[in-house]
């Protein structure tokens, strides 16, 4: 028995019902886990524990040049909301002013136009009075024109 050659072609896998045999399978099957490289080693940054009294301590105010768009923060001081405020209202009130001008000459206009309507309708209501008392006569004349 031992005379056979021994082959390099895998036997074909057997089922079985123990998972010895699949484990030892599926680890040849498989291929090895990647490694990760490693990392060079960093050097301490040193200590950050600053004293109290120090003059590190708290955020540094840059100094920037008017043109640096830095410096044109949309930040604003209290007199800068004052006065921005201020002209806000001054802008509202020149606005209601000119709403109210505007208003008053509407019903400026509305009142003139009531009056030229009632001057017109006392006009033609004269009118309508006036042609009927014209062809009241023109009846009565050409009745006794018509008698004679």
């Amino acid at each position: 028995m031992s005379s056979e050659p021994t082959s390099t072609k895998p036997n074909p896998p057997e089922r079985s019902d123990s998972s010895s045999s699949s484990s030892v399978e599926n680890h040849e099957i498989h291929s090895p886990i990647p490694i990760r490289p490693r990392l060079p080693n960093r050097k301490s940054s040193g200590t950050l524990i600053v004293p109290r009294d120090s003059s590190q301590v708290g955020p540094l105010e840059p100094e920037l040049e008017p043109d640096d768009v830095r410096a044109m923060s949309p930040r604003r001081t209290s007199e800068d909301i004052e006065n921005m405020g201020r002209e806000a209202r001054e802008e509202l009130h020149r606005h209601a002013r000119a709403l109210q001008d505007s208003l008053l000459m509407i019903f400026n206009r509305i009142e003139a136009v009531k009056e030229e309507h009632d001057k017109l309708d006392n006009h033609n209501k004269f009118l309508q009075k006036y042609i009927g008392d014209l062809m009241s006569t023109s009846k009565i004349t050409s009745t006794s024109r018509g008698r004679k």
